[in-house]
């Protein structure tokens, strides 16, 4: 390999390090923020003030009023804990269960895994979005009924992708030496295959992260996720979408910090797919 080569491939790594860095430093402010939303909000997000409503946005109120005359900035601060952790908790599901799925399908195989798969195939076969509207519905809204309703459609995905990553391990060779040597089917599973399989698995969740955000909030804003007047950025968008033509900040602000939170997943999610990249490792 020349050296002009070598230079552009260090030049990439040292590229990827750095977005990394970025990246996890905003996505671990979003959550800290989160966290402590209720010491970093200016006004009580749920205290209405009639007199002073649909304000615009000024020194004192900067992102204006709602038509209660609540402070959207305090809202919008508040809301990214129900909206963020919310989502990180589905995603957490989500993975979970399909990763469960997955191994079981790929270790024990036979007829298990034909049911299960098949079941996977038959959630596969409904358009994802409006399979969770059907069972939302059905639950009876809510946010933590819209949490359920999305996982019941998403974990198909890691459940294949942990089949597939289990059934390759499987037939490695360590493998066939630790059971050779008196290892369980437990400690296989936990110390061999696990830890060998989390990898994709792992990436496959960060960049589920903004499309489940959007698919939560969306549920929200057709009023089957979290309800009014619950701070949360579906929602408030929902509740405030008939004053998008007179008091647009009210809406467009729960909707920036969507778009703002996305995009900082999205693009962190994207980093750590090319980091755990071996061509990039190797390099």
């Amino acid at each position: 390999m020349s050296e002009p080569t070598i230079r552009i491939q260090k030049v990439k790594k040292n590229t990827v390090r750095t977005r990394l860095i970025i990246f996890g430093t905003l996505a671990a402010l979003l959550l800290i923020g989160s966290l402590f939303a209720d010491h970093l909000v200016p006004y009580d997000p749920y205290l209405q003030d009639l007199s002073n409503a649909k304000a615009v946005p000024s020194a004192a109120h900067l992102l204006g009023t709602d038509r209660y005359g609540r402070d959207m900035l305090s809202r919008v601060i508040v809301g990214s804990r129900m909206s963020i952790f919310g989502t990180l908790l589905l995603v957490a599901i989500t993975t979970t269960i399909g990763t469960a799925v997955g191994i079981i399908c790929g270790l024990h195989g036979k007829w298990l895994d034909t049911v299960l798969m098949r079941v996977s195939d038959m959630f596969l076969a409904f358009p994802g979005l409006v399979f969770a509207l059907a069972v939302a519905g059905v639950l009876g809204g809510g946010l933590q009924n819209a949490i359920i309703a999305l996982a019941a459609i998403s974990w198909p995905k890691y459940a294949r992708i942990a089949r597939s990553q289990t059934l390759s391990q499987k037939e490695m060779t360590y493998i066939k030496a630790a059971y050779l040597a008196g290892s369980g089917t437990g400690k296989i599973l936990f110390i061999h295959i696990l830890p060998n399989i989390m990898g994709p698995i792992l990436v496959t969740a960060m960049l589920d992260i903004g499309t489940m955000m959007m698919e939560l909030a969306g549920l929200s804003f057709l009023g089957l996720g979290a309800k009014p007047p619950a701070a949360e950025w579906g929602s408030m968008m929902s509740d405030t979408r008939s004053l998008l033509s007179t008091v647009p900040w009210v809406t467009l602000s729960p909707g920036f910090a969507i778009f703002l939170s996305v995009m900082i997943f999205n693009l962190l999610g994207d980093t750590i797919r090319d980091y755990a990249d071996p061509k990039m490792r190797n390099r």
